[in-house]
């Protein structure tokens, strides 16, 4: 019982022992095992902490809280957990405690816990819970107690300073002023993304939101004051001091090691080791210091704080004597003037107060309101006003009058403002919270209560969200405590590909790779990418699957090797061990883990050679094509290893020794034997061309791939910047400015076969729709491939009125169209034979359809060939005699341009640039052919040219002959090899197939 008459009775018991030994536990399994029980705590904190422990082993009908502003007291009450302030002086119980007793030498409050201490006793068992300091005090002035030591569970190591940017998880920081621990959050917030605020001003609830935020991982570090050190149970591994310094209230002071030993015993829990230390401006404890700390080793208490609690009451001069009685034990020394003494000399004072003042029960009344604390930390004038005001109404009405009070607590009600406005709203409601817990100070008790309580919760919630919001990186805070919790996050994916994880939002997944937020700090996005790779990699797996059942018309190989998925990267081509054979590389994170990695690489790699396969089919067959042996087998590996394009010259002799049956096996495969290229039609599709270079390149080893040219074009621009080879591979032959697509230039040889090469052509309108070129254009391609061109002017021929039939074309004609469906047709008459250059296989490339016109590069002038179809000279009907023209015999002639092309093959000293050697010239070599000269004239036995009757036209060492009835002809063979043609003639091939025919 609370009586100290009863001293005699019952066990007396000091449990003492550093932090960590498990004493206030012991207590409650103490008191819960009698009928009834009190325990008296240092803090409104513990104590809620406590109860409700009580509570959810006993329930709430039994249990009662008792602080200064919160009074929870059910009917059939059988345990009281309360502050040591707040514990009922006089009430019988089975067995009482005190927490904290070593709080009896603190100069502010410690003649309370004295008081306690020498009185508070319990029927059947007391106990006193505290530091091993207090030893020897107890023993003084408790003879009867009974002493019970516990050992720390767990060590305690010093581990010296520390950065706070640097501090390790579950770290509380401990700091002595509120401008300090505002300073401390705001830096953990940018660095750690947040930190919790405990302090001993906060109320149970925001305290209580604040511990829940740290103690389920939203934040990884508690910044707080020395509140913290007084029994409150937190998960907490290091404790670090920014400050050794504090304000008791009258002045600044050094901590004493037996306090600095009470905070840092906070850090480890049970049998889990702790660390403490120092950071931020706070010097390293001295070796000494540190060690007394982890070996609890400190100087006992000599002296306890004491006030008399035998009051007398017959008037305000008695009371304050029996308040200021001094004491005379060695043990106990007189506490200062505390603040309710301090208000009851200065309400007595006024005149006003005196005069109601006159009798015992007037000055009991008096100094229960002197005992209100100032909440609110203003000065001790202002507190006294408001002490004398509720004087008043409590001896002139009996009570708090409900208006007064209303507007009291209405001025308060608003939850809008920072923490500073925030916090003096709360320690005002906290001063009407207590008023209302009086009996008898109020009408309705359990209204104001009620209302006080409400406004307090509204105010500590306004309060903790500010507090988390100034302090706490929301976002942060969530996937800590998500990411520490067993469960396993789940990210949700919108259709922009933005990854959130409650309702948090991380940044964007793009195919198999997170990218996270870039606006987050470092040590955010640490966290971020943490809280990210957790939550996505259950979406990764259900990404791989989807990915894997993906049909790969969603999958594309852009130009530069690069694998798409939609329009996601999701990997990349690199070298393989083959040309046709690529490796395909997934972009995908790491922690996504290795069976996503292997199963988008699987998929991938199933893509890209589907994709090969299909493009490169006509090559791939002919690679796979047993039949093809021999030196067609060779042919078959070059044409593979060219990706379906080789020079001719690169293969120039393989060719020639190919007999007709090898030819026939590679033809079977659409391998074309073209004038200048040796290649497979069907790859020249912009698809395959496309692939073809992605391939090339990554063979070749380019850092930058060459774009393929636009699709549909026959000639294009010749950038000598291209690497060498890049032509070929687009299907392409440079000559001159432009470079003309290699099907193209076949069909034009063909044409050009006909002309004579030696006395000189002009170009048809075919030749300049098959090249898609102007004329001058078209003068410069003809420079390239190993003509001269000689510009002339002519005035124009005009066509007679009535138009005269055009003559059937001889079979040896060229095409009149770009009509892509005669790219397979056979090379006329007369011109077959075993090397002459294949013709193409009936179907076309769709990039030029047959019925639409040539198209014409982008960088071309969009010009009409100066010379129209009717009007080339040798096709235009004769031109009318000038005397049956007079009206225009007057008209100047309209002037036309035109030009004459003429096989210059380069020669030893200069001269117009032909064709390369293995070109053309070489190849009519390599295969002993002659070429048609004069028009097109057939040759005679032996490969003789023919002139009139048979006879060779020409004289005595094969200088030409003027004849008068006919045109200049001059002969391709040289001078001193009359048996023999031109070598340097790219068509020698064709024509000699001409003269083994007749």
């Amino acid at each position: 019982m609370m009586d100290g008459s009863t001293t005699d009775r019952g066990r007396i018991a000091a449990v003492l022992g550093p932090t960590n030994t498990g004493k206030t536990h012991y207590a409650i399994e103490r008191m819960l095992a009698h009928r009834t029980g009190i325990i008296g705590l240092p803090l409104r904190l513990l104590a809620r902490e406590v109860y409700d422990r009580i509570v959810a082993l006993r329930g709430p009908s039994v249990v009662a809280l008792v602080t200064g502003e919160e009074r929870i007291v059910p009917e059939r009450t059988q345990y009281w957990v309360c502050t040591v302030e707040a514990m009922p002086v006089g009430l019988g119980a089975d067995f009482v405690a005190i927490d904290e007793i070593q709080l009896c030498a603190d100069p502010e409050r410690g003649h309370v816990f004295t008081d306690r201490l020498l009185h508070a006793r319990g029927y059947h068992e007391t106990l006193f819970l505290g530091a091993a300091t207090m030893r020897g005090a107890i023993a003084a002035l408790v003879p009867r107690a009974q002493f019970l030591s516990r050992e720390r569970y767990s060590q305690l190591v010093y581990t010296g300073s520390k950065k706070i940017s640097r501090m390790p998880p579950r770290s509380a920081i401990v700091g002595f002023s509120v401008e300090n621990l505002y300073a401390t959050a705001e830096l953990l917030r940018r660095q750690k993304g947040g930190a919790a605020v405990v302090m001993g001003a906060l109320s149970p609830r925001t305290r209580n939101a604040q511990v829940e935020l740290y103690q389920n991982g939203d934040v990884d570090v508690l910044v707080a004051t020395d509140a913290i050190g007084m029994g409150l149970n937190l998960d907490i591994r290091h404790v670090a001091f920014s400050g050794l310094r504090k304000f008791d209230g009258r002045r600044m002071r050094e901590l004493m090691p037996n306090e600095l030993a009470q905070i840092a015993g906070r850090a480890g829990r049970y049998t889990q080791d702790g660390t403490f230390g120092v950071t931020g401006e706070a010097p390293p404890l001295d070796d000494d210091l540190a060690l007394a700390i982890q070996e609890h080793r400190f100087a006992p208490i000599r002296k306890l704080f004491w006030r008399n609690s035998d009051l007398e009451f017959g008037s305000v001069a008695r009371l304050v004597a029996s308040l200021e009685q001094p004491v005379e034990d060695d043990w106990l020394s007189r506490a200062r003037e505390a603040d309710d003494l301090m208000a009851l000399k200065a309400i007595s004072d006024r005149e006003e107060v005196r005069a109601r003042i006159n009798d015992a029960r007037d000055v009991r009344l008096l100094w229960d309101v002197c005992r209100i604390p100032d909440f609110r930390g203003i000065s001790h004038t202002e507190h006294a006003e408001l002490l004398g005001r509720i004087f008043d109404f409590l001896h002139d009405l009996g009570r708090v009058p409900d208006d007064w009070l209303a507007r009291q607590v209405k001025r308060i009600d608003r939850t809008e403002g920072d923490i500073d406005t925030l916090s003096k709203r709360l320690a005002f409601i906290r001063t009407w919270t207590y008023v209302a817990q009086r009996d008898g100070w109020v009408d309705d008790v359990a209204h104001w209560r009620g209302a006080t309580r409400a406004v307090e919760d509204r105010l500590s919630d306004a309060l903790h969200g500010a507090l988390t919001q100034r302090f706490v990186d929301r976002r942060t805070s969530v996937l800590l405590r998500r990411l520490k919790q067993k469960e396993s996050l789940v990210a949700d994916v919108n259709d922009k590909g933005e990854v959130t994880v409650e309702g948090q939002v991380l940044g964007r997944i793009e195919g198999f790779r997170f990218r996270q937020d870039q606006t987050a700090s470092p040590d955010e996005a640490k966290t971020l990418r943490q809280a990210a790779m957790a939550a996505l990699r259950p979406e990764f797996h259900l990404r791989a699957d989807r990915f894997y059942n993906t049909p790969d018309t969603e999958f594309d190989v852009t130009e530069q090797g690069g694998l798409m998925w939609g329009d996601q990267a999701i990997g990349k081509l690199v070298k393989g061990d083959d040309p046709l054979k690529p490796t395909a590389e997934a972009f995908v994170d790491d922690e996504a883990g290795p069976e996503v990695v292997t199963k988008v690489q699987r998929r991938l790699q199933h893509f890209i050679d589907r994709r090969i396969a299909a493009q490169f089919e006509p090559l791939l067959a002919l690679s796979r094509d047993e039949a093809v042996t021999g030196l067609a087998r060779g042919v078959a590996f070059r044409l593979r290893e060219g990706f379906g394009i080789v020079p001719r010259a690169e293969i120039a002799d393989d060719i020639k020794a190919l007999d007709q049956d090898a030819r026939g096996m590679l033809r079977k495969h659409g391998v074309r034997f073209g004038q200048f290229t040796i290649f497979q039609p069907l790859l020249l599709k912009p698809a395959p061309t496309r692939l073809r270079l992605v391939l090339w390149g990554l063979w070749a080893g380019l850092d930058v791939f060459p774009e393929s040219p636009p699709p549909g074009l026959v000639t294009i621009p010749n950038d000598g910047q291209q690497p060498k080879g890049y032509y070929a591979m687009s299907g392409y032959r440079p000559a001159g400015a432009r470079a003309i697509r290699i099907d193209m230039l076949e069909r034009l040889a063909d044409m050009l076969r006909t002309r004579d090469t030696r006395a000189g052509f002009e170009a048809t309108p075919d030749m300049l729709s098959i090249s898609g070129l102007t004329l001058e254009q078209f003068a410069d391609l003809m420079g390239g491939l190993g003509y001269r061109a000689e510009r002339g002017e002519r005035a124009k021929v005009k066509p007679v009125p009535a138009p005269v039939p055009a003559p059937e074309p001889a079979a040896t004609d060229a095409p009149e169209t770009m009509d892509e469906s005669v790219l397979g047709a056979e090379v006329p008459t007369g011109l077959e034979g075993a090397d002459t250059p294949d013709p193409m296989p009936e179907q076309a490339p769709p990039e030029v359809p047959a019925d639409t016109p040539p198209e014409v590069p982008a960088d071309t002038p969009a010009e009409t060939p100066p010379t129209a179809p009717d009007e080339v000279p040798g096709d235009a009907p004769a031109e009318a005699p000038p005397e049956s023209r007079p009206e225009e015999a007057a008209a100047p002639a309209e002037m036309e341009v035109f030009y004459t092309f003429t096989w210059a093959p380069r020669r030893q000293g200069g001269g117009p640039r032909g064709p390369r050697r293995g070109e053309g010239g070489r190849e009519a070599r390599e295969q002993g052919q002659g070429q048609r000269s004069g028009g097109g004239q057939p040759r005679g036995e032996g490969g003789k040219p023919r002139g009139k009757g048979g006879k060779p036209p020409r004289g005595k060492g094969g200088k030409p002959q003027r004849e008068d009835d006919g045109p200049k002809v001059f002969s391709a063979k040289p001078e001193r090899k009359k048996d023999r043609i031109d070598p340097d003639n790219p068509f020698a091939q064709a024509l000699a197939g001409l003269r083994d025919k007749t």
